[in-house]
């Protein structure tokens, strides 16, 4: 049986990031890994930054998105359609996506959704607002978050919501380290569960998970139906 093909869209930076993307092929390829599925390629608005090194590194085809801050729902489909993609991965994909499957299209983002997404909200600006909320005394824990991707930032149906305790003497760098780790922990796994359909979306808009899925503490019940 072939496995499910994954396009992963990551920005990175000129310099660095795409680790999220990284971990994925590592357990999309070693022996015991936790995501059974292939990495066909990845696509980043930076020509020759941190995600083009880490693509290089691990053999994965590098595709750069020249409009992406402009970008149309032709020019996303044509990645997908052209490189034969069945689901499409966000993993540090800092543009807007449009006219692509939500059923198929799901996004990772480092802080609690729904409060904490939206335009302008990723990586350290997300963590100095939930530290902020914090002093405030709104939440004690930030977030991991899954969810399917529409034609807004951070909107779709969210199916995981991993909670990451924030201690008091936190930082909004600190969070950010114990978030990404999670990060890494945990989003090959459930993207798995996500790309063989244990986690799916109808297309009536309706969540489905599994039974024991539901008890689980990084499942957000109030988004299931």
């Amino acid at each position: 049986m072939s496995r499910p093909k994954i396009l992963v869209f990551a920005s990175g930076t000129k310099t660095g990031g795409g680790s999220g993307f990284r971990r994925l092929v590592e357990e999309s390829t070693k022996l015991g890994g936790n995501l059974a599925a292939d990495i066909i390629g990845v696509v980043s608005n930076h020509l020759n930054g941190g995600v083009k090194r880490i693509a290089d590194e691990v053999g994965v085809p590098f595709y750069f998105f020249d409009n992406a801050r402009n970008a149309t729902g032709r020019q996303y489909q044509y990645f997908v359609s052209t490189l034969g993609a069945e689901w499409v991965a966000l993993s540090g994909w800092l543009k807007l996506v449009k006219g692509l499957n939500p059923a198929t299209t799901f996004n990772i983002h480092p802080g609690p959704l729904p409060k904490f997404g939206g335009p302008g909200m990723y990586g350290h600006h997300v963590h100095e607002a939930v530290m902020a909320a914090f002093g405030r005394g709104e939440l004690t824990h930030s977030a991991v978050s899954m969810h399917f991707v529409d034609q807004e930032y951070d909107h779709g149906n969210l199916f995981f919501k991993l909670p990451v305790e924030i201690e008091p003497d936190d930082t909004p760098d600190s969070l950010g380290a114990r978030v990404n780790k999670q990060e890494h922990v945990w989003q090959s796994f459930i993207t798995d569960l996500v790309v063989h359909r244990h986690i799916r979306l109808t297309r009536a808009g309706n969540l489905i998970v599994p039974a024991w899925y539901r008890q689980m503490p990084f499942c957000p019940l109030t988004a299931i139906k």
